[in-house]
């Protein structure tokens, strides 16, 4: 069996374990016999090993309701992070099968037009943080319009609004620092090795933002209130996982997040315009009015007035 097909009979069971309520083993199988991936018990026992072996998401049995679960405490990895790579798979598996089945398929869908620029690095990136090897590019900074040599100790692989970033430590810096991939060029991965510090997971840094920016402020609960037409998209695309629904009638819908408040973070609330308000902090309330006011000016033709 192809590799894809193997990949895809995984992704077919932690979808069926994590979207159903404790499916037994039958119903497993006759989910993967659905999309025709018809298998054994003693296959299902040896992909459910492999899973946890190899990627670390556990999928344990509860014998009281005799049926399967993603065992997050238990799981060796982020499961969340694991289950949208699921969902890039699955999407992606869908499609080549549709344009196995039909040449035409391409014509049936449109993809966003923006062209997906440094994913050329993934692989060698993802070896040297593999291999815990340094790796030298030249950094073109959109901030001095310049370009720049670095050795960089890479750590981890980011991806955020389809773009895809690296972080890892520059040189003899002791902090991370978060570089496009689109602005990395002369990758190379360097025979010299680096000493990864246990106690650094960069991945946790990311936790409590929305976006890449983690240093400009402190956690804060920021409750939002948007449009009760707008609160139907803001329930099925939260602005973060710790989104929690603190109001939902026909006026609106409140909810409150935990989050460092960053620039990321404050694009999202203006790219939702007239249909969010920010009820708090007060901080962020004046911080979205003042930038709302520059905006209002610039198409006014006045002069953006600092206050």
């Amino acid at each position: 069996m192809s590799v894809q097909a193997t990949i895809r009979r995984y992704a077919l069971i932690i979808e069926k374990t994590r979207k159903d309520r404790y499916p037994s083993s039958k119903e497993i199988r006759a989910f993967l016999y659905e999309h025709g991936l018809a298998k054994s018990e003693r296959t299902l026992q040896r992909d459910i090993e492999t899973i946890r072996d190899d990627f670390g998401v556990e999928i344990a049995y509860d014998h009281r309701l005799k049926g399967y679960h993603i065992d997050k405490e238990n799981s060796r990895i982020d499961t969340s992070s694991f289950m949208r790579l699921i969902d890039i798979v699955n999407t992606a598996t869908v499609i080549l099968e549709g344009l196995r089945q039909s040449k035409e398929t391409l014509n049936y869908l449109a993809f966003d037009g923006g062209q997906l620029t440094g994913v050329e690095n993934l692989k060698d990136l993802l070896f040297a943080i593999q291999n815990n090897r340094k790796v030298g590019f030249t950094h073109h900074s959109f901030h001095t319009g310049k370009d720049r040599d670095y050795t960089f100790r890479p750590y981890l692989l980011k991806e955020y609004q389809n773009r895809w970033y690296v972080v890892g430590i520059l040189g003899t810096m002791t902090e991370f620092r978060t570089l496009g991939l689109d602005r990395l060029s002369n990758l190379k991965v360097l025979a010299e090795t680096f000493k990864r510090d246990p106690k650094a997971n960069p991945a946790t840094l990311f936790e409590d933002t929305v976006g890449l920016t983690y240093s400009e402020h402190e956690k804060e609960r920021v409750i939002l209130s948007f449009t009760a037409q707008q609160g139907k998209y803001a329930k099925t695309l939260p602005f973060h996982s710790s989104q929690e629904i603190l109001k939902d009638d026909e006026k609106e819908l409140q909810v409150a997040i935990e989050v460092t408040p960053n620039y990321e973070l404050m694009q999202k609330i203006l790219m939702h315009g007239e249909t969010v308000r920010v009820i708090s902090p007060e901080w962020l309330v004046k911080k979205i009015q003042k930038m709302l006011r520059k905006a209002a000016e610039r198409y006014e033709g006045g002069r953006v007035v600092e206050k």
